[in-house]
């Protein structure tokens, strides 16, 4: 297994580990429930150093990305970063990512998932037929995610740019805990608000600056959270998780994220695409709450009030914040309607749930 800089922290700290992407990471510290509550109501701090970081350089680089993602990065510029994904030749997705646009027309920093991290350079790579300078700076990237409500309040002594004001999906670069050339970016997968910062690990650097947060963070009751809470949070938010959520056989339609898919330019596979749209989708992924007990888990089948299948479970969840089970999963476009019946197959016993609006929280 590999480790991240903060590995040993999070072993002095007490974390239950366990293997991810082939890392080894913290699932949890105090327990779930109380993590969760601790980055809704005020701070915590993921280490997520495990994902991928790609620079694209030279004049070709915003023609690459603009044939490899479905959205339309032209329309970011410096200080600006984009959620997209990368579609496959089958109607699927390689991955979903973060383009973040450094310099515009000339450099860029595509974030990408940790499991995916050799396939989505082999993909991007294939498409590179115009010489674009192309560095996977992963190994040597940190990335720390610092969520909650009050974490750019707790986080803004240490930093000599304004992060307080930080639009979302923007970034800036800077000194912060006394390390230089800091990307400090408005993005994170809690919903929580906060940042995420990246930063290579020469120096010292992740000692330093990890040490800093939870110093000046103390009187505040920041808090180390675990890769458990962090999956809690971004489900209550109705975030997608590749590999359950969205995979190579899904496509951004039948994802809900058509946002992120502009047919102004044309990218991998948009012709299909675009059809699809013009046709409609069969399934869709909707977001559930459970109407009796029972908690619905990946792969658990969804059926109709008559015991047919008409879809499948792909993330599910007891949300601390409401204290109910809801979950996302794929069904037929006939019950993906808001307040749809669905019965969700727990154990060979038909569980009510219903269609609802997403995010949950």
């Amino acid at each position: 297994m590999k480790s991240t800089p903060f590995t040993q922290k999070h072993i002095a700290l007490g974390a239950k580990m366990a293997e991810f992407a082939g890392y080894n990471m913290p699932i949890s510290y105090s327990g779930i429930n109380d993590e969760h509550a601790a980055v809704r109501k005020n701070a915590g701090v993921f280490d997520v150093s495990h994902m991928g970081e790609f620079i694209l350089k030279g004049e070709n680089a915003l023609d690459l990305i603009q044939r490899v993602t479905s959205n339309d990065a032209s329309k970011i510029t410096d200080g600006q970063a984009q959620y997209s994904c990368l579609p496959n030749l089958d109607g699927g997705i390689v991955d979903d990512l973060i383009v973040y646009c450094i310099e515009k027309d000339k450099v860029y920093m595509l974030v990408v998932n940790a499991s995916n991290i050799e396939k989505d350079w082999n993909w991007i790579s294939s498409f590179n037929t115009k010489g674009v300078d192309m560095e996977n700076i992963s190994d040597k990237t940190c990335l720390l995610a610092i969520q909650g409500p009050n974490a750019c309040k707790i986080l803004q002594p240490l930093a000599e740019v304004d992060i307080m004001n930080l639009k979302y999906y923007t970034f800036v670069k800077g000194k912060f805990a006394g390390i230089d050339n800091v990307v400090i970016s408005a993005t994170g997968y809690t919903g929580s608000g906060g940042v995420e910062i990246y930063f290579e690990d020469k120096d010292g650097a992740a000692d330093k600056i990890w040490d800093a947060i939870f110093e000046i963070g103390a009187a505040h009751g920041i808090k180390p959270i675990g890769l458990g809470a962090r999956d809690t949070l971004r489900l209550e938010m109705g975030y997608c998780l590749y590999g359950n959520d969205i995979n190579d056989t899904t496509s951004p339609l039948e994802a809900g994220l058509s946002w992120i898919t502009k047919f102004t330019k044309e990218f991998t596979n948009s012709a299909y695409l675009a059809n699809q749209k013009a046709n409609g989708v069969t399934k869709k992924l909707v977001g559930f709450e459970m109407l009796e007990r029972g908690i619905p888990r990946h792969d658990y089948i969804i059926k109709d009030a008559a015991g047919n299948e008409i879809g499948k479970v792909t993330s599910g969840t007891q949300a601390p914040s409401l204290s109910k089970a809801v979950g996302l999963g794929y069904v037929a476009a006939a019950f993906s309607s808001v307040d749809s019946e669905i019965y969700i197959d727990i154990r060979n016993t038909l569980v009510k749930a219903k269609v609802v609006k997403i995010p949950f929280v």
